[in-house]
């Protein structure tokens, strides 16, 4: 079985091995053209060099004729670097060579030939050997760059892949550690690069800041359900209990009465343990992803209106002045003021909001739930003129089963901003809330238009 640690030495390897073969089949290829562009660069040289002194010696000839060609063919051997075959063939098919004729090897000659106006035919001829030779010793240069670059390529591949593999090291390390502890606290250092995998560090880091927050919010909401739950049950058996002891020592009727109590009592308590449990459910489908949306398109004025009136008595038996102002900015109506998603949960959405703001507002204060259009959103905005929510606990007025210190005193579970925020943003929405203690609240919904 493989060992884990020796995996991204494998996968470092496998790296290297294909940088350094692309590299190497690069490289080659680049010699190869190198050595085919020089081969025949000198090869078009050779033929200038004969082209060129057929002219020359075309025009010595006509000058005058044999004696002069020789002459000129003598001269440019004696000072000349490179030694040329040269013949002449004149009408009577009479050859005459006027090179050396020594040392000319046929399978390695060159030669271009040009006709004059007389009818002679002018030869010249260059041996190849000097091209072949320096050809050879270029291939065998060409060979040492060769091997030096299949070297260079191995090390570099290497050393390279080394220093790319360290932070997948370190991600394996992150990984492993949290496998093995359960701890996810552990962050990978970011090199700081800006490369991919810079980014897949941060992104992995992010990852695991998502995972520890999801985490803790299901330590704090069990704890919080634990406690929650904790006075209803406590409630439960109290009044079972006093209910029995008290029906122990009283007639029929008496004990039909304080059962029928009793048991008003348990159902109302257990309502309450089914709402805070569906609530939670609804909470985590929508956070997960899980919640079943209804889409279509949805007025935001008709969710107001319907709140306002669920909300209407409440507000005016508290002494609340409950006021909806409905508009979308400047010359659209409120028509336009539309977005796609489940009717029934913005429902609940606006009637959280309303019944939250209602709740925490006195007597004489005013609650005002406004619509508009800010670009392409639609905002629901619920304002009220209650005591408002100290700066240290607006951070977390979202959370599951929060409840401030001021907040204790009234009804409730602490999840109905909870399930707003979970099903705003299941709507690809957002909502935010700001206060000033003493001066009121006022939470604001952003989403999508229509």
């Amino acid at each position: 079985m493989t060992r884990p640690e020796t995996r991204p030495l494998v996968f470092g390897l496998r790296i290297a091995l294909w940088y350094a073969t692309l590299f190497v089949v690069g490289a080659l290829a680049i010699v190869f053209l190198t050595y085919y562009l020089t081969a025949a660069s000198l090869a078009q040289r050779d033929q200038q060099i004969i082209r060129g002194k057929l002219g020359d010696y075309a025009a010595a000839y006509a000058r005058g004729g044999v004696r002069v060609l020789a002459a000129t063919v003598r001269a440019e051997q004696e000072a000349a670097p490179e030694r040329l075959f040269v013949r002449v063939v004149n009408r009577g098919v009479e050859a005459i060579v006027l090179s050396n004729a020594e040392g000319w090897d046929p399978a390695t000659l060159e030669t271009a030939s040009v006709q004059l106006a007389d009818g002679t035919l002018v030869q010249v001829g260059k041996s190849t050997e000097a091209r072949e030779a320096l050809l050879a010793r270029f291939r065998a240069v060409l060979g040492v760059v060769a091997l030096s670059i299949v070297v260079i390529a191995l090390t570099g591949g290497w050393l390279a892949t080394q220093s790319a593999v360290v932070p997948i090291r370190r991600l394996t390390r992150a990984v492993r550690r949290i496998i093995r502890t359960g701890r996810t606290d552990a962050r990978v250092p970011v090199a700081g690069t800006d490369d991919a995998i810079d980014e897949l560090t941060v992104l992995f880091n992010t990852m695991l800041d998502k995972i520890e927050g999801l985490v803790d919010g299901m330590r704090g909401a069990l704890d919080n359900v634990s406690h929650d739950l904790r006075t209803p049950l406590t409630r439960l058996r109290g009044t079972a209990e006093m209910a029995l002891a008290a029906a122990a020592s009283g007639d029929d009727r008496e004990r039909d009465v304080q059962y029928r109590e009793a048991l008003a009592d348990c159902v109302e308590e257990t309502d309450r343990v089914l709402v805070m449990l569906n609530t939670l459910m609804d909470i985590s489908e929508a956070e997960s992803g899980a919640m079943k949306l209804t889409r279509e398109p949805v007025p935001l004025a008709e969710v107001v209106a319907r709140a306002v009136d669920l909300y209407r008595d409440v507000a005016d038996a508290k002494g609340v002045s409950l006021v909806s102002h409905v508009a979308s900015g400047f010359s659209r109506t409120t028509d336009d003021v539309v977005v796609t998603g489940d009717r029934i949960r913005l429902d609940q959405v606006a009637a959280n909001l309303l019944d939250n703001a209602i709740k925490y507002t006195p007597a004489g204060g005013d609650v005002r739930i406004d619509v508009r259009r800010d670009g392409d959103a639609a905002v629901l905005q619920v304002r009220d003129t209650g005591q408002g929510i100290p700066a240290d606990e607006l951070p977390r007025v979202f959370d599951r089963l929060f409840r401030g210190d001021a907040s204790r005193t009234e009804r409730g579970l602490g999840l109905g901003l909870s399930l707003v925020k979970a099903v705003v943003e299941a709507h690809g929405g957002e909502v935010q809330a700001t206060s000033e203690p003493g001066q009121g609240a006022t939470f604001t919904v952003r989403l999508p238009l229509a």
